[in-house]
């Protein structure tokens, strides 16, 4: 297994719609092993293969208090959402110490291959229905931070590309 880097918000990487996984295979149970070693270490509770800039739609997620009931969502598709939404802080590994409130639905039915390859469906509520969408939205090329007004999102890529620049990172654009 092995540390990923994970993309820094506002990287235009982050924007790539993931293609469906072809096969689990072992190249998918390697990258699943290395994402989630990757989500423990960076303290999060979700990771989306995009952020490792991997664009499969391959997600992790483990919200679990003892952090050892990881979940793999292969190819995820919501089959339903609830009306009912809930305001919540969200943040993101790839904005890191960046939070804010974003709305969502409070459930939601998912069907996913799992980390073996079988069809699976899912019904989340609460905080794994939250993250499930967090994480789906970065399949679709969209961060968070894209739920916010223009004025803070541009707050945010100004003080996420000034600390780049702080930290001498060559791909800060």
């Amino acid at each position: 297994m092995a540390l990923l880097s994970i993309l820094q918000y506002p990287d235009p990487k982050l924007h790539t719609l993931a293609r469906p996984v072809q096969a689990v295979d072992a190249r998918i149970q390697a990258l699943i092993a290395d994402m989630i070693e990757t989500m423990y270490d960076a303290n999060g509770i979700g990771l989306a293969a995009t952020q490792v800039d991997v664009h499969e739609r391959l997600v992790v997620i483990d919200v679990s208090d003892e952090r050892t009931e990881p979940l793999v969502l292969i190819n995820p598709e919501i089959l339903w959402a609830s009306e009912e939404r809930v305001l919540n802080e969200e943040g993101c590994l790839s904005v890191p110490g960046i939070y804010d409130g974003v709305e969502r639905a409070t459930q939601v039915r998912v069907q996913a291959l799992d980390g073996a390859g079988q069809l699976r469906t899912l019904e989340a509520e609460g905080l794994l229905a939250v993250c499930i969408q967090h994480e789906m939205d970065h399949l679709l090329g969209k961060v968070f931070v894209e739920y916010l007004s223009p004025l803070k999102r541009n707050r945010i890529k100004s003080k996420m590309l000034k600390t780049r620049r702080a930290l001498g990172r060559a791909d800060a654009a």
